[in-house]
């Protein structure tokens, strides 16, 4: 912590004072109880023509402290405008901009603390709009938890390989194309969403399903994959999934590996990114009603989102090992 005072009014007039008497600099110091560091540099800034006035050297003084304030990163109208950009439009959270920032040039351009701190000022809210709605738009929610009061009926289907026995390279994440997979549902008795994310480079492969049943989740597996590029598969235990055995055959002996029911944080990479996607489509959304476009569109989205676990690469350049100009 920096004890250092500045020199006030009435210690400048001493010092004019002692130095009209011949005071030494080593003498002034000793005098005011000062570091004679500190009454040279006075003097050297504000003696003008030979003669010190403690009123003008006052002066100078709030004229450089207002100077030497630094400026707010987001007073650039280019950095605002990109910040702006990137939270409302692509729907990146602070963290993600400012690390994909940093990544992109190689040094911090703007911190996310920053970024959090102009949010709840209100720098980033649109004229006539309350910080609340921005605020809002942050991605971190609470969850209400509710008593479970039907009888589960999960982890009752047959399955094929226990989630220990999934080879090394899925667990550790060293290899693409090991997927988790789950389903998103809408309202009930209509379509879903099945959801396949890549362990490694956390790449979104969505697809809808006429239904949340086997044969429909079946279909949609089938219709994903059909060109080879999965390794395995870690869904859960719904009976959405029952007919595992029957994709495992049509696509060349991909395996499915089962954790124990009431395990999500086993596929907590599939889960996090379901709940992403339900910030487009929230709870009780009617996928019947929503086109291939549209699911396709926020699936991009997701896929061109930096990741703080990726080092502020995203899905797409990890999968694919492109690299993408997006700051």
């Amino acid at each position: 912590m920096c004890h250092y005072k500045h020199l006030s009014t009435s210690e400048r007039e001493k010092l004019l004072f002692l130095k009209s008497k011949g005071y030494s600099i080593t003498a002034i110091a000793q005098e005011m109880n000062r570091n004679k560091s500190t009454i040279s540099r006075e003097l050297s800034r504000n003696v003008e023509s030979g003669e010190y006035w403690p009123s003008k050297a006052d002066e100078k003084y709030r004229e450089r402290r207002l100077e030497c304030k630094p400026k707010k990163k987001l007073s650039d109208e280019t950095l605002l405008k990109h910040v702006k950009s990137r939270f409302f439009v692509a729907q990146w959270s602070p963290e993600q901009i400012a690390g994909r920032l940093k990544e992109q040039y190689g040094h911090c351009i703007i911190s996310y603390s920053t970024i959090y701190r102009a949010i709840y000022s209100g720098m980033l809210s649109e004229p006539g709009k309350s910080i609340a709605s921005v605020i809002r738009k942050l991605r971190q929610r609470g969850k209400r938890r509710r008593k479970r009061t039907k009888e589960e009926r999960r982890g009752k289907i047959v399955i094929s390989y226990d989630i220990n026995e999934r080879p090394p390279e899925a667990q550790e994440r060293t290899v693409v194309g090991h997927f988790e997979g789950d389903t998103v549902a809408g309202k009930q008795g209509k379509s879903c969403l099945v959801t396949m994310v890549d362990r490694k480079s956390r790449y979104l492969v969505c697809s809808k399903a006429t239904g949340k049943n086997s044969i429909d989740v079946r279909d949609a597996i089938l219709n994903m994959f059909a060109n080879g590029q999965a390794r395995s598969i870690t869904p859960d235990r719904g009976k959405e999934f029952a007919r595992h055995a029957e994709v495992t055959e049509a696509l060349d002996g991909l395996p499915f590996y089962f954790p124990p029911a009431h395990q999500p944080w086993q596929r907590g990479t599939n889960e996090n990114t379901n709940g992403l996607l339900r910030e487009y489509f929230p709870k009780g959304t009617d996928f019947d009603a929503i086109g291939s476009d549209e699911i396709e569109r926020v699936v991009t989205l997701m896929n061109l989102r930096p990741r703080k676990c990726l080092g502020y690469k995203t899905p797409f350049e990890i999968y694919f090992s492109k690299l993408l100009h997006l700051a």
